[in-house]
């Protein structure tokens, strides 16, 4: 499919441009700057659609051809480049297929519980957006500093002094991060001249010895920053405090940001020290391999012990990033393509469940004075009618729809079976396809004790996250009889999240079959290295 070269570009422009917008209208106009989101990420995914149809379109026999935009039209590595290929494509479609139902739940009167919900929203898209599609580290700087700051204001937004504590807890670890961060880009500048992914991936093989210490201590660095954002064990402390104290949308779009740790990690684990990083091939994968396994121990511990689903939730988005680390991790280690494309599968589908379970969080723990209570604490704080304000509240929201109960017993159960990976849904598909990986690599070497460990871990965390959530469950919708207020804004926006899982499970042979080729460039980079470095500047018009 032929689409204007601009169209790259659009992910990060349309946020921001949006973002711009609704600065201009003062926190009277909240209505409009909902609107405005709302168009904002209508026009993302229609965006993010097409670039993945453009990636797939690009394969031949079975690899990817990257797409590049080149800003400035300054060629590679001098200029700043951005890169479309198959993994890019399909985290801009998650992050579209997320985004907008958590956006659309935040209707129902999330985002008048503080100021600049909207604009912070859009400008935290961006920063996902951008790192996504960035080539070179030193702007994926820039798209995560984007990012954090923008998941501050909205982490903070509401009122609570849990809310601000967990908040004030999550911008120091962050900073931390973000320091890492700099030092390692800095340290990776002074030793090799570049900064451009495609570029270190070529200079890597002929670092010399002097240089391959500094090289490897700087992507340590790199390593902390981005396994801070990907929670891995022991940097994930953090996470569940601030994750069920996050508002309901907000931590919905917070389960996208252990996925920009996870992708960069895999971007960059993979091109820098696949198997053709000579010396430096398999850096760090024992460490990811175990720490993810650790992941997985404490998150599914966190999900045992937890009482409300908030935080159950922010302890599976634990379980989810720790087996993609240790596939990445196991994938370094043994060019293992097969359980790489399993669980970039499974990554899509305990995305939207998670993100779908945060939403489901305050409706079915919802008790008397729950949001009323809340939007009357936010007026009061901001000098409003706290009566005035929840009347038109309440005439916003549409009337409660019947069956209110039964509704949410089924969204619920269709997130357990895909956190759990129980059939038929996708959840079930992605662990099998990691499970029968390991079990089949294993039959050729039975030594492989890692492994081995991975196929017990996935299993014993599946049953402890069943375990868990069907007790909440059990006492939250069977056990309790009354019948939640349910506006149709807040069960349109999780009915959408479970039907785009059900889709990925109907669709799933296509799905993987994309995915399928996405692990494959991955393992090999050679079609994404030569993309980049050789792609010329547009030059003047001939015309």
């Amino acid at each position: 499919m032929t689409l204007p070269v601009h169209m790259l570009v659009m992910p990060i422009l349309v946020p921001l441009l949006a973002g711009a917008i609704m600065l201009m209208y003062d926190e009277r106009r909240r209505q409009l700057k909902l609107s405005i989101g709302l168009v904002s990420c209508v026009l993302q995914l229609g965006v993010a659609i097409a670039l993945i149809d453009r990636a797939g379109g690009s394969a031949v026999e079975g690899r990817n051809i990257v797409t590049l935009y080149l800003l400035g039209d300054w060629p590679s590595p001098y200029g700043i480049v951005l890169v479309l290929d198959r993994l890019s494509a399909v985290m801009l479609l998650l992050t579209a297929l997320v985004a907008l139902p958590a956006l659309l739940y935040a209707g129902a009167g999330w985002h008048r519980n503080g100021q600049h919900f909207s604009p912070l929203f859009q400008f935290l898209l961006m920063g996902v957006n951008g790192a996504f599609l960035t080539g070179d580290l030193f702007n994926l700087f820039v798209f995560f500093e984007v990012m954090l700051a923008a998941s501050y204001g909205l982490l903070l937004h509401g009122t609570g002094r849990v809310r601000v504590g967990a908040g004030l807890h999550y911008i120091a670890v962050n900073l931390l991060a973000a320091m890492l961060f700099l030092l390692g880009v800095s340290l990776i500048y002074g030793t090799t001249g570049t900064l451009n992914m495609a570029d270190l991936a070529t200079r890597i093989p002929r670092l010399t010895d002097a240089q391959r210490p500094m090289v490897h201590a700087a992507a340590a660095l790199l390593a902390g920053a981005f396994l801070i954002k990907a929670a891995m064990w022991p940097l994930c402390f953090w996470l569940p405090n601030a994750y069920g104290a996050a508002s309901p949308p907000v931590a919905a779009v917070f389960s996208l940001l252990t996925k920009v740790g996870v992708y960069v990690v895999i971007r960059l684990g993979l091109l820098l020290f696949g198997a053709q990083a000579g010396a430096s091939a398999g850096f760090g994968s024992n460490v990811l391999a175990a720490g993810g396994m650790a992941t997985m121990v404490f998150g599914a511990i966190g999900v045992l012990q937890a009482q409300d689903l908030g935080r159950m939730t922010g302890n599976l988005v634990l379980v989810s990033s720790g087996t993609l680390l240790t596939v990445l991790g196991l994938a370094l280690i043994y060019d293992d393509a097969p359980m790489l494309t399993a669980a970039l599968y499974y990554m899509i589908a305990s995305t939207l469940a998670l993100a779908a379970l945060f939403l489901l969080a305050e409706p079915i723990g919802r008790k008397e004075g729950g949001i009323a209570g809340l939007l009357a604490i936010t007026a009061e704080a901001f000098g409003l009618d706290a009566e005035d304000d929840l009347d038109e509240e309440r005439a916003e929201q549409n009337r409660p729809i019947p069956g209110a109960t039964a509704l949410l017993g089924l969204a619920f159960l269709a997130c357990v079976l895909v956190v759990a990976g129980l059939p038929p849904l996708a959840g079930f598909l992605g662990k099998f396809g990691m499970l029968s990986g390991a079990i089949e690599r294993v039959t050729v070497l039975p030594n492989l004790w890692g492994h081995w460990a991975f196929v017990v871990l996935l299993i014993v965390t599946g049953f402890c996250a069943l375990v868990a959530l069907s007790r909440w469950g059990i006492q939250s919708l069977w056990a309790n009889t009354d019948e939640p207020p349910l506006p149709v804004l807040e069960i349109l926006p999780i009915l959408l999240l479970v039907g785009t899982v059900a889709l990925l499970t109907i669709e799933a042979e296509p799905a993987l079959r994309y995915l399928d080729r996405t692990a494959d460039a991955l393992t090999r980079n050679q079609v994404y290295i030569g993309g980049v470095m050789t792609a010329p500047p547009v030059g003047p018009d001939p015309s």
